[in-house]
C-alpha cells in the first residue's frame, strides 16, 4: 500500500530525529570521555623558598601555572614579551594569592639578544632557580615570518630561543639541584617530522611548522635529559591537551567559525590544561624522573622517530649553530 505524503513526512521527521539524537548522544559521550580522562595534579607540595621561571604566562596555561606556583608560595618570575600585560597579571595574582614575591622580566624568545639579556639579568639577580617551565609558544598560520636573527619565527620562538635560554641558565639550575625543566610540547608533533637537512625552514608553510616545533621540543627534551644525567637536574616534556587559549586566535575566518564551536565544546580550559605542567614541576612522584613524555599527569608513549638518540644529538648540534652559542656560554 502506498504511503501518503503525511506518512512520508512523518517518517522523514522520525529519521531526522534518530540521526540528530544519535549525533547528540555521541557528542555528549565524547564530552564525558574528555571530562573523565582529564589529569589532575593532586600534589599538595609547597614551593616556599623555591624560585620558578615561567615563559609566556600572561594568558592560557602559562597564567594558570603561575597562579598555582604563587599559591604554593614560590618566587614566580614571569618571563614575558608584553611587560605591560604581564604586570597587570602580576597584580591580579598577588591580590588573589597574597604572594607578593612575583616579578615580571622582559623576554622575547624570538630574539636571541633578548634571551641573552634576560638570562644575564636572572643570573645577576637570582641566587637559585628550582623550576624552569618552557611554556611560551606561537603558531603562525599563513604568513611566512623571519626573526631578526634570520630564523623562521615559529621555530625561533618555540625552539631556538628556549634552547639558548636553557644553556644560559643551566649553571644556576645545577647550583640549585634538585631542579626541574618542564617543556610544553604537543601530541600534534605526530603530524610532522624534523628535517635535519633544513633546520631553519623559512620557506615552509607556517601552520605546519607549529607541529614541527613541537616535534623539536620533544627531541630537545630527550637529548637534554641524556646530557643532564648525574646532575640532579631533570627534564621532561608534556602534552597539555587541546586548550581553549589565545593561540587559536590567529586562525582566520571562516576556519575559525567552526573551530570556535569545537573549542568551546571539547577543549580543556586553561586551568585543566596546566595540570600536567604543574605536576611535573611539583609532584614528588616524578622526583628524579627525566627524559619522559607526559599526558594528563601520566607518562605516555612516543614515536620511534622522535625518540631516536642519534637524531637528537644531530639536531642538538645544528641548534647550537642556529642559536649562536658562544665558546664562553655554559655547556650542557
Amino acid at each position: 500500500m502506498m504511503l501518503s505524503w503525511v506518512s512520508w513526512t512523518a517518517l522523514f521527521i522520525l529519521l531526522v530525529a534518530v540521526v540528530l539524537g544519535s549525533a547528540i548522544f555521541l557528542l555528549l559521550a565524547l564530552r564525558l570521555y574528555v571530562y573523565l580522562s582529564l589529569g589532575v595534579c593532586k600534589s599538595k607540595s609547597k614551593m616556599n623558598g623555591k624560585t620558578a621561571i615561567i615563559t609566556g604566562c600572561t594568558s592560557g596555561i602559562g597564567k594558570e601555572t603561575a597562579r598555582d606556583f604563587a599559591k604554593r608560595g614560590a618566587r614566580v618570575i614571569m618571563a614575558c614579551r608584553n611587560v605591560q600585560n604581564a604586570n597587570k597579571i602580576k597584580d591580579e595574582l598577588i591580590k588573589e594569592t597574597g604572594n607578593e614575591n612575583i616579578v615580571v622580566r622582559k623576554l622575547d624568545l624570538s630574539s636571541l639578544q633578548s634571551v641573552r639579556e634576560f638570562a644575564k639579568q636572572i643570573n645577576n639577580e637570582e641566587k637559585s632557580l628550582d623550576v624552569l617551565v618552557h611554556n611560551a609558544g606561537t603558531a603562525e598560520t599563513f604568513t611566512k615570518k623571519v626573526s631578526e636573527d634570520g630564523l623562521e619565527l615559529t621555530m625561533a620562538t618555540n625552539h631556538y630561543g628556549p634552547f639558548l635560554l636553557t644553556h644560559l641558565l643551566i649553571d644556576l639550575l645545577k647550583k640549585s639541584a634538585p631542579s626541574r625543566i618542564v617543556v610544553v610540547a604537543s601530541e600534534l608533533y605526530r603530524l610532522s617530522t624534523l628535517n635535519l637537512e633544513n633546520p631553519n625552514p623559512v620557506d615552509t608553510f607556517p601552520a605546519y611548522l607549529y607541529y614541527v616545533s613541537k616535534y623539536a621540543n620533544i627531541v630537545f627534551t630527550l637529548e637534554l635529559a641524556r646530557r643532564l644525567e648525574g646532575t640532579n637536574v631533570t627534564a621532561n616534556c608534556l602534552h597539555p591537551g587541546m586548550i581553549d587559549s589565545g593561540i587559536w586566535r590567529s586562525v582566520p575566518a571562516p576556519l575559525s567559525w567552526g573551530l570556535s564551536i569545537i573549542i568551546k565544546s571539547f577543549f580543556k580550559s586553561p586551568e585543566q590544561g596546566a595540570q600536567t605542567s604543574i605536576y611535573l614541576a611539583v609532584s614528588d612522584e616524578v622526583a628524579g624522573v627525566s627524559g619522559k613524555y607526559f599526558l594528563d599527569c601520566h607518562e605516555s608513549w612516543l614515536s620511534s622517530g622522535v625518540s631516536d638518540a642519534a637524531k637528537g644529538k644531530k639536531f642538538w648540534e645544528l641548534s647550537e649553530g642556529l642559536a649562536k652559542l658562544q665558546p664562553s656560554d655554559p655547556k650542557i
